[in-house]
């Protein structure tokens, strides 16, 4: 993550350093540009059905609450380059395949944590776990309590994902010399969820590494705004959906949790638009 830092500081001195030899100002990314953002999310996420299976217990929890988490905003570790990647943050690199459309890379990296303590419906059964908890259970309400279960995707709810996005310019400020343009985008998305979930079950030992657990969609509508056709600030609203089939949650490979779930996301973004090669003669190409 050190090296993608590194990348995103690279382009933004690059493409400043490259905007005063490019001539007249437009404003607006065009057809054969780059772009990349880094920034800032904040989750929240529908109730769910949470499904635990392993050699000696099968239990669905019902109705299940769970929020994001947030680290207190401060140059650290927002702006520290050794825990940049704590918070939830988003990237992403993305392609103008013709002045109104892009194609993109992005990662989201949202955290999800189930409430602590919440009562919820249990229906299955829990047996020879050594723990108060055996039992057969049929719609019962059971507490989620620290000695029976913690679970949180917190390293995070990771959807890597390609996204198409259209892209148009609402407000340009050219008429009045002024290096700015107001521009709105819409896009669709999709691509595999890598969360690395925290877990503590029945007294297992706790369980905390990457998985590929399955796969999610998404929606999005954002406003950007563009200073002298390079850096940008944007914010975007995604709404979405996560499956998935296939949650690791203890030692053992055998045991397993699956769920789904709706996602809407918040994000604050600072990024900038670049070309590779002599933009100029590209432009020449294209006329």
């Amino acid at each position: 993550m050190r090296i993608q830092l590194f990348i995103v500081t690279l382009v933004f001195f690059s493409t400043i350093a490259h905007s005063q030899d490019q001539g007249e100002f437009t404003a607006k990314p065009g057809k054969h540009q780059f772009y990349v953002y880094w920034g800032w999310n904040r989750g929240w996420f529908s109730r769910s059905d949470i499904h635990f299976r392993g050699s000696n217990y099968d239990f669905r929890l019902a109705n299940v609450v769970a929020h994001d988490t947030q680290d207190p905003v401060g140059v650290d570790p927002y702006l520290n380059p050794g825990s940049i990647t704590v918070p939830q943050t988003n990237v992403r690199i993305g392609y103008f395949l013709s002045d109104h459309w892009s194609l993109s890379l992005g990662l989201d990296h949202m955290k999800y944590v189930m409430d602590a303590n919440q009562v919820v419906r249990i229906t299955g059964t829990i047996r020879n776990s050594n723990t108060i908890y055996d039992g057969v259970y049929n719609n019962d309400k059971i507490r989620l309590s620290e000695d029976f279960l913690q679970f949180e995707h917190t390293n995070g709810l990771n959807y890597i994902h390609v996204a198409l996005r259209r892209h148009d310019t609402l407000i340009n400020l050219k008429r009045f010399r002024l290096p700015i343009a107001f521009n709105v985008m819409e896009g669709f998305d999709a691509g595999p969820l890598l969360p690395k979930t925290n877990t503590t079950l029945l007294g297992y030992q706790r369980y905390d590494e990457f998985h590929l657990a399955g796969y999610g969609l998404g929606a999005m509508a954002g406003l950007n705004i563009t200073f002298f056709d390079h850096i940008f600030v944007q914010s975007e609203w995604k709404g979405g959906f996560c499956n998935m089939p296939d949650i690791r949650t203890t030692e053992f490979k055998s045991d397993r949790a699956d769920q789904h779930f709706f996602f809407s996301e918040l994000s604050f973004l600072l990024g900038a638009n670049f070309r590779i090669g002599n933009s100029r003669l590209k432009r020449k190409r294209e006329k």
